[in-house]
């Protein structure tokens, strides 16, 4: 792998500068890990921060020969990393004998084009199913039962109640980490998600008579100690008590699997979610419950301790539902990560929502061309116009990718996504107001009834946003695109605020290079960022 270097840096502006703190020498040998501080995260690769602009490829794209069609296509989106599963029944078809041949296609074909990875882990839980588990292990129910519904009857589902289960996932699971401690030294994978969106839809909880007895037992001690709450399940959770009792115990067979697995390399392990809706307590039985949704994600915490971060995966086409599921999951505790959302280009506005809430990764879905489409899920063509989408904003972030992850782990950060109505949005940061507003020409104003002009092609169209970072007091680092951003004095601020300079650039080994300063018609009607890749650098001042 290439190692992006990052040095000290400092940041010129006007009279005054902003000194960075210096970063470790990168390390290459070093494991990647999560440093927190303060509600803010970073993922540290090769001893800096780095920034996960990621793609991940169809469920079924885990062997050679598809892998293959996957690079052209990151390529084209400027990602830096894949994410790829690795399924129990590939590296166990036959129990107790173990081929992890994929893993080394994997590792091989990811250096030769530079790319980091993620591997996915499907083993007990796929979409809540057990699909991707070997033969030998879907057709034993007597050793490896299904949860049971309320009639007594099988459910589709592994219990996870079951110690024979986990324990035969959990050996595959540290055979997959064994290979990567000996054969990745220089740590290709870089992050690893344990299951996938567990859970059980329709049944909210195993009620075989193992599963009565033990929820009618009190609630563990260290939930009730997280939650301040007391007794039986049913008394503690009420109507959600079927699904807290199944939170618990799949976080508990999650995290007994990473622990194992980080016993043998602590690489960072995380577990996705499938969602439910955003603003409500989901109904039990309409939701995959026993998952990382949102409104448990305290009752995963104290069951996962060996998880790094629970994370959301997206498909929810309302803007304001996806904003709150980025805000929910943004956590002083847990660091925001969207390892999977949609692939049409209606997501990709939220690559600067994401990414200005600090997240430390972002993944479309289905970025390879193998010829399967998750519409109406995701993208109904892996056309140009959906690639470029994604391939704006990434093109911006990576040109900056370890400057920003430094930057969102110890700065204030906030991203915009044009929503679905056009309204327009603000944010206060420090003594500044920054307006967004969307479907504008560079030049002029909508109102102008002088001057007649037709609609901006994109004016109703799902696109655009920014995110923002404050350096200092008055000092803005700015990425966008389809958006106006306006900067003004913020309410209560003291008065005769002006941008006193707009300077378009990029880091070049940790400095930042002035290509050229924006003025005139350039800002006259602000900072107008629309279909290339811009990072600009804003200073803000008050005259006397």
């Amino acid at each position: 792998m290439k190692i992006r270097t990052v040095l000290a840096v400092a940041l010129m502006a006007g009279q005054g500068a902003v000194t960075v703190p210096a970063l470790a020498a990168p390390d290459a040998t070093q494991i990647p890990h999560f440093v927190s501080k303060g509600g803010r995260h970073a993922l540290i690769v090769d001893g800096a921060p780095f920034l996960m602009l990621s793609g991940q490829v169809n469920n079924s794209t885990n062997y050679p020969e598809p892998l293959a069609k996957t690079w052209a296509v990151l390529d084209r989106i400027h990602a830096n990393t894949v994410e790829v599963p690795v399924a129990w029944q590939q590296v166990e078809p036959t129990e107790g004998q173990f081929d992890l041949s994929f893993v080394q296609a994997l590792l091989d074909q990811a250096r030769a084009h530079d790319k980091r990875v993620v591997l996915l882990w499907f083993g007990t839980w796929k979409n809540t199913s057990p699909g991707y588990t070997p033969a030998w292990v879907k057709l034993d129910n007597r050793r490896f039962p299904r949860m049971k519904d309320r009639a007594g009857k099988d459910h589709d589902v592994l219990t996870p109640l079951s110690s024979k289960t986990l324990e035969a996932d959990k050996r595959a699971f540290v055979k997959l980490i064994e290979y990567l401690r000996d054969h990745d030294p220089q740590n290709t994978v870089i992050m690893v998600q344990v299951e996938n969106e567990t859970g059980s839809y329709r049944v909210p909880r195993d009620y075989s008579a193992q599963g009565d007895k033990l929820f009618a037992q009190p609630i563990p001690a260290a939930l009730a100690k997280r939650m301040g709450k007391r007794g039986t399940w049913a008394t503690a959770f009420g109507a959600q008590a079927d699904r807290a009792f199944n939170s618990w115990y799949v976080a508990s067979y999650v995290n007994a699997i990473a622990a194992a697995g980080k016993a043998v390399k602590p690489l960072p392990m995380y577990a996705n979610a499938a969602l439910a809706g955003p603003s409500n307590v989901p109904d039990p039985t309409g939701v995959a419950s026993g998952g990382p949704q949102q409104d448990v994600l305290d009752i995963w915490k104290a069951a996962a301790p060996a998880l790094d971060l629970q994370a959301p995966d997206i498909y929810d086409r309302k803007s304001a539902n996806v904003i709150q599921y980025l805000d929910k999951f943004a956590r002083a505790d847990n660091p925001l990560m969207v390892p999977e959302i949609g692939n049409g280009s209606d997501f990709a506005r939220y690559v600067y929502a994401a990414l200005g809430r600090g997240a430390v990764g972002f993944a479309p879905f289905g970025m390879d061309e193998t010829g399967y489409l998750n519409y109406p899920l995701g993208a109904a063509n892996m056309d140009a116009a959906t690639l470029d989408a994604f391939a704006l904003p990434y093109a911006a972030f990576g040109s900056i990718m370890r400057d920003w992850a430094r930057i969102a782990s110890e700065k204030p950060t906030f991203g915009f996504a044009k929503p679905d109505d056009g309204a327009t949005q603000s944010t206060t940061m420090g003594g500044w107001t920054i307006t967004a507003k969307w479907g504008e020409w560079q030049f002029g104003e909508k109102d102008w009834t002088w001057l007649k002009s037709t609609p901006a092609p994109w004016a109703d169209q799902p696109i655009g946003g920014a995110a923002i970072a404050q350096l200092s007091a008055n000092e803005f680092l700015v990425v966008g695109d389809h958006v106006r951003l306006i900067f003004s004095g913020a309410a209560g601020s003291p008065p005769n605020g002006i941008v006193v300079s707009v300077e378009e650039g990029r880091f070049d080994k940790g400095q930042w290079v002035r290509s050229r300063v924006w003025n005139g018609d350039q800002t006259d009607y602000g900072l107008n960022l629309h279909d290339r890749p811009q990072v600009l650098k804003v200073t803000m001042g008050r005259y006397r």
